[in-house]
């Protein structure tokens, strides 16, 4: 692994049944970036997060979280792996009986045998980062849905970890709502230097955050297009490309 690199993807293969998702997929991930996976519905994005988080095992190839194929070491190893990482999902997953502050505190009492009066100043200090220190005790239901994708990304920070990945973060948020939660993006990788991959199809947060990202191909199962967003706009010779970063038809 490079000297920078902190994720690394080598010949990575999806298969359901007949379906080849994904077929040699290849990449790398460097510390301290905001990287962005992209592609048209049925791509295989979410699918390919779900592999670099450990969720699924893949057909073929490597995963790498620093030097631990998650693929294929030990549990133990693959479990301080994975322990490097926290994870936003689309539907911000908290538990809807337990208050922000006590979803929070839940990895947290599970992982770090810490006390509780320092567990709850940890909790503190992750809904400040994401504004929600005044909403502790509130449950989920009783929070907007940009509260509720705030109040997830704190619980996915809650152990400190080097990585954060984030599935379709803006999904369902009006646009205002959207650029707070892009902000709180940018503002947690330059402050903390925490590595962040993104699954996204929303543009603005694309061009907004995104510091390089890969594009998948519905046909190929494979990468088509690599590099800065704008760049991929602009430059790329491929015309699907192109206009998946433009929001152009086929036929424009």
């Amino acid at each position: 692994m490079g000297a920078q690199d902190i994720i690394r993807v080598e010949n990575l293969a999806v298969v359901y049944g007949e379906d080849h998702v994904l077929d040699k997929v290849n990449f790398t991930v460097n510390k301290g970036e905001i990287f962005i996976i992209v592609g048209g519905s049925g791509s295989g994005k979410s699918t390919l997060m779900r592999h670099m988080i450990g969720l699924e095992q893949p057909a073929g190839g490597k995963v790498f979280i620093g030097e631990t194929d998650i693929a294929a070491s030990g549990e133990n190893a693959v479990s301080r792996a994975l322990r490097r990482i926290g994870v936003l999902f689309q539907a911000s997953a908290l538990l809807g009986s337990m208050t922000v502050a006590e979803n929070v505190a839940l990895p947290i009492t599970e992982f770090s045998g810490l006390p509780a009066e320092a567990v709850a100043a940890m909790v503190q200090i992750k809904l400040s980062l994401v504004s929600l220190e005044c909403y502790g005790d509130h449950l989920p239901s009783e929070i907007s849905g940009g509260m509720k994708k705030r109040a997830g990304l704190a619980r996915a920070m809650a152990l400190n970890p080097d990585i954060l990945f984030l599935d379709e973060p803006s999904a369902g948020l009006d646009p205002v709502t959207a650029a707070e939660i892009d902000r709180l993006i940018l503002h947690i990788n330059q402050t903390l230097g925490t590595t962040i991959v993104i699954v996204t199809h929303d543009l603005d947060s694309i061009f907004a955050v995104g510091q390089r990202a890969i594009m998948l191909g519905r046909e190929t199962g494979n990468i088509i297009a690599r590099g800065a967003p704008a760049d991929l706009r602009d430059h790329d010779p491929d015309p699907e490309v192109r206009r998946f970063f433009t929001r152009r038809p086929p036929d424009a």
